[in-house]
């Protein structure tokens, strides 16, 4: 049963239209490392970036960053911000004193430069709902990101591209990825709720055991059980 309280957030990709967004549930006691790769696993990102979870306190002008604590890494916050940095991997959500409108920001390829905001929208309990139920998502819109593909601006130029399915950026964007259609409005809620039982724990191995996934791992993140390929 689910004895901690659960966190419904809302998340919405930024700075893209038209909206990729995501309405799921985690429970309280989660780390703020398990939450960043619940958020990769639901717009589509692999773990092959660095990624930070950032909490701003009430004056708008200090941040909380939660990060994967790495001594070969840079810390890549702007110099003019005051950011206090923290070990992801360490406490849970309930300890960052969310409420109810709480705002996060997820930022993942600090090269590419992917945001996900999110909002804190309920803290409720359901002592009839499986832990093994959570995380769950409920709804939400759009396909999610591509990898290395420029960040927002370089995802609207492809999905234009995979619209029209002809001209030079489509012939490049295809045989980039490898397949020859992409639909930037997909999104299939069953399938993100089994990817979202199984592929956290690969995104755990990644960042925090320094592992490289399996053969069998990259098939699930690839989605080679529905026969085929997709970004």
């Amino acid at each position: 049963m689910a004895s901690h309280p659960i966190y419904q957030f809302y998340a919405e990709l930024s700075d893209f239209t038209p909206k990729i967004w995501r309405r799921f549930q985690v429970s309280n006691h989660i780390t703020p490392a398990r939450l960043c790769y619940i958020i990769q696993v639901l717009f589509e990102m692999e773990a092959s970036h660095l990624m930070a979870l950032e909490v701003p306190l009430e004056s708008g002008n200090i941040f909380l960053r939660f990060e994967i604590i790495d001594e070969y890494c840079e810390n890549f916050h702007g110099p003019h911000r005051d950011v206090r940095v923290f070990d992801a991997t360490r406490g849970n959500l309930r300890q960052l004193g969310l409420e109810v409108g709480s705002r996060l920001n997820f930022n993942y390829d600090f090269g590419d430069d992917w945001w996900v905001m999110l909002t804190l929208e309920k803290i409720l309990k359901d002592k009839d709902l499986p832990t093994r139920e959570l995380p769950r998502i409920l709804n939400g819109a759009g396909h999610g990101i591509v990898e290395d593909c420029g960040g927002p601006g370089g995802l609207a130029k492809l999905a234009r591209a995979f619209g029209k399915k002809k001209g030079a950026d489509y012939k490049q964007y295809s045989s980039w990825l490898g397949i020859k259609d992409l639909d930037i409005n997909s999104f299939d809620l069953d399938d993100m709720n089994f990817r979202l039982k199984k592929i956290p724990r690969i995104y755990k191995q990644v960042y925090e055991d320094h592992l490289i996934p399996t053969k069998r791992s990259c098939d699930l993140i690839d989605r080679k059980y529905l026969g085929k390929s997709q970004q």
